[in-house]
C-alpha cells in the first residue's frame, strides 16, 4: 500500500477511532501544513475582511483551504463568549433528522458564515473534483471552516477532513446528536486543543459554569474528534459527553494568561506531536475488560496533564472517567449489521435447507402450517426453523428501526447497500409469519392486521429502488414468490370462497370481488414467472383451494382468467 500523503488520506474512511485518524494525519504532516498554510495566511492583508479564505495546493491533486479572522473582527468577542444561539435555519437546515428535528448554532457565526455565502459558493463549485481535500482555520476562522466542511457534506461525494485549532464550539445538543447521526460526518472533524492557547477557557460555554469541581448545564455541545495536547503529550477523544469536562480541567491546570483573543501559535504544539504516539480512544479498548479500560482512560488523562495519584480524588475526574465508561458501553452495545453476519447468513442457510427438502409436501409454506400435526421429527425440524426465523427477525427488525433514524441521504446509501439480502429475508421468512397468523382460529387479513412494520418498510425500499416494478425477462419462474404476501391472498382466497358457497348476498358479492383480484394478480405473477412453482405442489394450500372450490369459482365465475387457467391444468406446464 502506498505511504504518499494522499495514498494515507484515501484511508480515512477506513477508520472508525479517533486514535487511528489523528496518527494518520499526524504521520502524514497534515496537521503541519495545515498550520503552515494558516501561518502565511495570517501575513496576508486583511482590509476590511473578517475573514480571510485561500486554498494551497496539496500534492498532485489535493487542497488545503485556509481560513483566518481578522485580529479586529468585532464577532470575535461574541463567537466566543456569546450565548446567543439561532434556530436551525438555511443553509444549514439539512442537518436536521428525524430524531432531532431542531437545532441551534452560534447567531455570530451564522451571521459571518451568510456574509460570505457568494464567495464560499464560487469556492463550492472550484472544489467540485479536488481530492484529497482538507479544511482548516483557526479560531473563529475554525468555527467558519467547520460550517464550510458540513455545507460540503450535504452533497459531496468526497468526504473533506476539517483540521481546527483553538476553535470555538458552534452549537447546541441538537445539533451535535443530529451530527454525531451520521458517523462518517462525525468522524471528519479533528479538532486540535493545546491547554496553553487561552481560547481555550471561551471553548466552554459562559453557562456552563465550574461550580466546585463538576460541570453545570451546557448551552454548546461539542462533535467530531478533539485532539487535546499538554506539554507533555496528548489523547484523544471521541465522547463529546467527556470531551467539556475535560477542557474545563486542562483550563483549570493550565497557566496562560486570561487573554481569550491572543493568537496562540500551534508550530510548538504539532512538532512535539510528531515524536509521540498519540494515546488510544476509548473506541480502540472493545476487547479489553472494564479494569483495563479505567487504566486506558488513566493513561489518556495523565497524559494531558489530568493525573497524579492524588488526582484519584477529584470529583471531576471521577465524572470524566464515568461518562467515558458510558460512552464506551454505548459504543460496545451500538448495533452493527456486520458483526452478525455470518450468524444471519447461517440461519437462511437453515430456511433454504428447509424449503429444499419440504418440496414433495406441499411446500414449505404448507409444511411448516402443518409440522404440529405430523411425527416428531416434523416437530422438532419446526422448532429448529422458528429459532432461525425469530434470529433473522429480531435482527432485521434492529435493522430497519436503525436505518429508520438516519438522515436521508445515509439512509439511501444504508438501504442500497442492504437491499438485496433484505428482500430475500422477506420473501423467506414472511411466508412462514404468514403460515403461524393463520393457524391462529378467526384470524383474517393478515396484511392490514397482522403484518409487521418491518415488512412493509423493506417492501417500500425495494419498490422504491425499482419503481417500476420491472426486472429481467424470465423464462423460468423464481424459487422464491416475489410477492412476500402470496400465501396471505390465498388464505383469504379460502375464507372468501367459503363466504361464496355459504355467506349472505352481500357476502357473496364481496367474495366475488375479492376473489376476481386475486385471480388477476395471479395470473400477473404466473405470466411473468414471478411466482414459485411450488405454488403448484399437489399438497399446497393454493391447489388444495382449487381443489376444493373449483366447480364454486367455476358456477360463479364463468370468466375468470385463473379458472380456465387451472381447469384445463396449463399450469403442468409452468416452471
Amino acid at each position: 500500500m502506498s505511504n504518499s500523503p494522499k495514498a494515507k488520506m484515501s484511508q480515512v474512511s477506513m477508520f472508525s477511532s479517533g486514535q487511528e485518524f489523528a496518527n494518520l494525519l499526524v504521520s502524514s504532516d497534515l496537521l503541519l501544513h495545515s498550520w503552515f498554510t494558516i501561518s502565511d495566511l495570517r501575513n496576508h492583508p486583511y482590509l476590511n475582511n473578517p475573514i480571510l479564505v485561500k486554498v494551497y495546493p496539496y500534492h498532485s491533486n489535493g487542497a488545503i483551504v485556509a481560513f483566518v479572522s481578522s485580529p479586529t473582527c468585532t464577532l470575535q468577542k461574541e463567537m466566543v463568549s456569546s450565548e446567543d444561539l439561532e434556530g436551525s435555519q438555511s443553509p444549514f437546515d439539512f442537518i436536521s433528522t428525524k430524531f432531532n428535528p431542531h437545532f441551534s448554532v452560534n447567531k455570530a457565526a451564522i451571521t459571518l458564515f451568510e456574509s460570505l455565502l457568494n464567495e464560499l459558493s464560487a469556492l463550492k463549485e472550484q472544489l467540485g473534483n479536488v481530492s484529497p481535500l482538507i479544511i482548516t482555520g483557526v479560531s473563529l476562522g475554525g468555527s467558519v471552516a467547520s460550517l464550510f466542511t458540513l455545507w460540503l457534506l450535504k452533497d459531496n461525494n468526497k468526504r473533506p477532513t476539517c483540521i481546527t485549532f483553538g476553535s470555538p464550539l458552534l452549537g447546541d445538543s441538537g445539533r451535535q446528536q443530529a451530527i454525531s447521526e451520521r458517523p462518517s460526518w462525525n468522524s471528519s472533524f479533528l479538532h486540535v486543543v493545546s491547554n496553553h492557547d487561552p481560547i481555550l477557557r471561551s471553548l466552554i460555554s459562559p453557562t456552563n459554569a465550574f461550580a466546585g469541581s463538576i460541570p453545570q448545564s451546557c448551552i454548546y455541545n461539542p462533535f467530531g474528534m478533539f485532539l487535546l495536547c499538554s506539554d507533555s503529550d496528548c489523547s484523544c477523544f471521541e465522547e463529546p459527553e467527556s470531551v467539556l469536562d475535560i477542557m474545563m480541567e486542562m483550563n483549570l491546570n493550565s497557566q496562560h494568561q486570561d487573554n481569550r483573543f491572543l493568537a496562540f501559535d500551534y508550530e510548538q504544539v504539532l512538532e512535539l506531536l510528531k515524536h509521540r504516539v498519540i494515546f488510544k480512544g476509548t473506541s480502540q479498548l472493545f476487547h479489553y475488560s472494564v479494569d483495563q479500560l479505567q487504566a486506558g482512560i488513566d493513561l489518556q488523562l495523565e497524559a494531558i496533564g489530568i493525573g497524579g495519584q492524588s488526582s484519584n480524588m477529584n470529583p471531576l475526574r471521577t465524572e470524566v472517567k464515568q461518562r467515558v465508561k458510558e460512552s464506551f458501553d454505548k459504543k460496545k452495545d451500538a448495533f452493527d449489521p456486520g458483526k452478525k453476519l455470518n450468524k444471519m447468513k447461517e440461519a437462511m442457510a437453515w430456511l433454504e435447507w428447509y424449503k429444499k427438502v419440504t418440496l414433495k409436501e406441499g411446500g414449505y409454506y404448507d409444511s411448516f402450517k402443518r409440522s404440529e400435526y405430523r411425527g416428531r421429527d416434523a416437530v422438532k425440524s419446526r422448532q429448529e426453523i422458528v429459532k432461525h426465523q425469530r434470529i433473522l427477525t429480531r435482527y432485521w427488525k434492529t435493522m430497519v428501526a436503525e436505518v429508520e433514524k438516519m438522515p436521508q441521504r445515509e439512509e439511501t446509501a444504508f438501504r442500497t447497500r442492504w437491499l438485496y439480502a433484505g428482500t430475500n429475508y422477506r420473501r423467506m421468512v414472511e411466508p412462514l409469519d404468514i403460515a403461524e397468523y393463520y393457524m391462529k382460529s378467526g384470524n383474517t387479513d393478515y396484511v392490514n392486521l397482522g403484518r409487521s412494520e418491518h415488512y412493509k418498510k423493506l417492501e417500500e425500499w425495494r419498490k422504491e429502488d425499482n419503481p417500476s416494478g420491472s426486472g429481467n425477462y424470465r423464462r423460468k419462474s423464481v424459487s422464491l414468490t416475489e410477492d412476500s404476501c402470496f400465501w396471505a391472498y390465498v388464505e383469504e382466497a379460502i375464507i372468501n370462497s367459503k363466504r361464496l358457497r355459504e355467506g349472505s348476498l352481500e357476502e357473496k358479492e364481496n367474495a366475488m370481488a375479492y376473489l376476481v383480484k386475486f385471480g388477476g394478480n395471479v395470473m400477473t405473477m404466473i405470466w411473468s414467472y414471478s411466482v414459485s412453482s411450488e405454488i403448484f405442489q399437489p399438497q399446497s394450500s393454493f391447489m388444495n383451494w382449487w381443489q376444493e372450490y373449483r366447480q364454486d369459482i367455476l358456477r360463479c365465475l364463468s370468466n375468470f382468467p385463473l379458472a380456465n387457467y387451472m381447469d384445463n391444468e396449463v399450469y403442468r406446464s409452468y416452471a
